[in-house]
């Protein structure tokens, strides 16, 4: 009997040769990506959070970072002199040096060099837009002022601050025709009558009608009428407590400027519009320099009626 050999059996494999792990090389770029997101997300949040001329002073800080003396037209002051770093915090502004109690913050600088005039319109702008607030949030929760704050239109206007009272067709702030209060009109011009005390300024009182003729009274036109309302409203105001010194000017416009210039008969355009004026427009209604102040206005007198 025969020997059986073996079978041997060769299993060729192929041998991938692995490069291993992709190193981290994927890592840095991740990294770079984050750091350039956190980066963006920081630059959007100062200059949603810092004004034009803070920006500027930032920018003027980080120009020259140098501790060594330098050129820059913004200096920083530091420990080597101009143009270098500042030894203290950073404050919003520019370098500050916090521990001799003064600031050489180049924002400082800037409002000093701000002339006086221009810091007064912007604080004057900021108590009108402060009135406009205070006046929308009293009629949304006054009982008052509540159901009529449709007919209630406040706007900031180059003059100041306009709150207009309009006509609706089914509630008229005067009785047809004529310069007669109605009721919830009065007590309208009475709420406003205590805002408009909170604030320094002057005011203007102006009547407008639609361009329909009610008086058959002769030489009696929608001129003397709207005069006639913009006083009405005048009294009312001095009713509830206004200084009779804060009205600079009454006068009456008649249909010269409709609301609704569309439909000239809307009821719309039949409105009392109080203008809470600013510095400028108190001295052109005095007939002043702009530049000047204004002295305190007489109180006003019928407004003459126009031909």
């Amino acid at each position: 009997m025969s020997e059986t050999k073996p079978t041997v059996i060769v299993r060729r494999v192929k041998k991938v040769q692995g490069g291993g792990h992709h190193g981290g090389a994927w890592k840095v770029a991740y990294a770079d990506f984050v750091t350039a997101m956190m980066a963006f997300f920081l630059v959007m949040w100062l200059l949603a959070s810092t004004s034009k001329p803070e920006r500027a002073a930032i920018s003027d800080y980080f120009r020259n970072p140098s501790p060594l003396s330098g050129t820059s037209s913004t200096p920083a002051p530091g420990m080597a002199g101009p143009g270098g770093a500042s030894t203290s915090m950073i404050k919003l502004g520019g370098a500050t040096d916090i521990s001799r109690g003064t600031s050489n913050d180049p924002f400082d600088n800037r409002q000093e060099s701000v002339p006086e005039a221009v810091r007064e319109r912007l604080a004057e702008k900021q108590r009108l837009e402060t009135l406009k607030q205070d006046l929308q949030q009293a009629i949304s929760k006054s009982q008052a002022l509540e159901p009529f704050k449709d007919q209630l239109l406040l706007d900031i206007t180059p003059e100041g601050l306009r709150i207009q009272i309009v006509d609706e067709q089914n509630r008229p702030m005067f009785n047809l025709g004529s310069a007669q209060l109605m009721p919830y009109t009065q007590k309208i011009l009475l709420e406003l009558s205590h805002f408009i005390n909170q604030v320094p300024n002057h005011i203007s009182i102006t009547g407008h009608t639609d361009i329909t003729a009610y008086s058959t009274r002769i030489g009696y036109s929608n001129w003397e009428l709207s005069a006639d309302r913009a006083n009405a409203a005048r009294r009312a105001l001095l009713e509830g407590g206004m200084e009779e010194a804060k009205v600079a000017r009454v006068v009456g416009l008649s249909s010269s400027v409709l609301f609704d210039k569309a439909n000239p008969q809307n009821p719309i355009n039949r409105r009392i519009s109080i203008v809470v004026m600013t510095r400028d427009a108190e001295a052109a209604a005095q007939g002043q320099d702009a530049g000047l102040p204004a002295p305190a206005a007489a109180p006003a007198g019928p407004a003459p009626a126009h031909p």
